[in-house]
């Protein structure tokens, strides 16, 4: 029997564990699409852009990390569109055709409507994002630093996060401490230490998606760390250097967006249903209805359980899928019948700073010492390769005993050493 052609798309959570479960796997021959050739440990982005960890410390190549599987070939593009009545892709320069496909394309910021606040507001979704919210947060203190005017030096060291799910709040306790212990030391005309930072959050608490009592104790380690937070305030506008909050006007050099998810593009050309927030919707085996050997995972997808509820976007979430995806490619290869996706919900947790966090398994709740350490055994522990755990251990230990940052460097995106001269016509 000849080799079934899986093609994947996306070397993501879902991704990556779909082509492990079906690497070197007899009659499959596996394909992996990425536009970007690593895979990214997307939990930790927050850790580089406040300059705790460096990028190479929570990515790895995804041809490396599949270079076992002789089955599984690499290529780094990027998907036009989806043909499903002919099952083909199309990709820059040709099609590829597939007896089964796993679209896991993840997901991007939503700005509600307002693109053009991304300027002034990147989000964090990408090792570029990352690096650029660094850049961000590191010159406003050079900024201030050689500001004789007090109301711009205090406009430079005025940080606004827009969004106060786990990604909001993450980078905002990382921000309190760093201006609160790294940095007190290092500038002689500024206190880092009276840094303002604001959590905006148009809901009524911060971390919607834990129960309201972790919610509480977040807020208040959050307060500790000197965070200023705002629920029920909806931001209207965007600019250069100030947010808009209806009537009042916030004047702040940087600001950060991680408000709101939307779903990869490509799912507007499959054109099947779609959800209120774009994502694709799934048989209870992860496919297509019309299209059973399509499989849509992660982010990308609306799996809506027993309750008609749907699952949250967690890595817990897509892994589960990527195997579920894998194991039934292979049982129908092999003339079992279809099953049903069950995921075993493994909780959710957040940090808000050194030694302190909140974990929610089921009906188990944890908060401060416990809960950080919890944190970052799961986080070490899903980390792509020995090399990353070692040094993200040993930089986070000399973090804590130093209270030191590593990996604070302003880099910036001209790489020329000339400017480029306007020819002359």
């Amino acid at each position: 029997m000849a080799s079934k052609k899986v093609v994947i798309v996306g070397g993501g959570f879902a991704g990556l564990k779909a082509a492990r479960a079906l690497g070197n796997k007899d009659d499959v021959s596996v394909t992996l699409i990425d536009r970007r050739n690593y895979h990214l440990f997307q939990p930790l982005l927050y850790q580089v852009a406040t300059a705790g960890l460096s990028p190479a410390e929570i990515s790895g190549p995804i041809r490396g990390i599949l270079s076992k599987y002789k089955n599984i070939s690499v290529y780094l593009d990027n998907v036009k569109s989806v043909d499903l009545a002919n099952k083909k892709i199309e990709v820059s320069d040709r099609n590829i055709d597939y007896d089964y496909l796993i679209l896991a394309c993840g997901a991007k910021h939503s700005y509600f409507a307002h693109p053009e606040w991304e300027e002034n507001a990147p989000g964090l979704k990408t090792l570029e994002q990352a690096t650029e919210i660094r850049r961000r947060l590191l010159i406003a203190f050079e900024m201030a630093e050689k500001e004789s005017n007090p109301e711009k030096q205090k406009q430079h060291l005025t940080f606004v996060i827009v969004g106060a799910g786990p990604t909001g709040v993450e980078l905002a306790g990382a921000i309190a401490e760093i201006s609160r212990h790294t940095l007190t030391l290092d500038f002689r005309h500024i206190d880092p230490s009276q840094t303002r930072v604001l959590l905006i959050e148009a809901g009524s608490r911060i971390l919607a998606s834990f129960d309201p009592e972790l919610s509480r104790k977040a807020a208040r380690d959050l307060e500790d760390l000197g965070v200023q937070i705002w629920t029920n305030t909806r931001v209207t506008d965007i600019k250069e250097n100030s947010v808009v909050l209806g009537d009042e006007v916030i004047k702040a050099s940087t600001i950060f967006w991680a408000a709101g998810v939307q779903p990869s593009s490509l799912n507007k050309t499959l054109g099947v249903p779609l959800d209120r927030a774009g994502r694709v919707l799934i048989e209870k085996d992860l496919s297509l209805k019309d299209h059973p050997e399509v499989f849509v995972l992660g982010d990308q997808a609306c799996y809506l359980t027993d309750d008609g509820k749907s699952l949250p976007g967690l890595a817990s979430v897509a892994m589960q899928q990527g195997e579920h995806a894998a194991r039934e490619i292979l049982h129908e290869i092999a003339g079992k019948p279809r099953t049903t996706f069950h995921y075993i919900d493994k909780g959710q947790m957040a940090t808000i700073g050194r030694k302190k966090a909140i974990a929610q398994i089921r009906n188990l709740k944890f908060s401060g010492f416990f809960a950080w350490i919890l944190w970052l055994f799961i986080h070490v522990y899903y980390l792509i390769g020995f090399k990353n755990k070692f040094f993200v251990i040993w930089q986070w230990a000399y973090a804590y005993f130093t209270f030191k940052r590593g990996a604070r460097l302003i880099v910036d995106k001209e790489w020329r050493s000339q400017k480029m001269k306007t020819p002359v016509s």
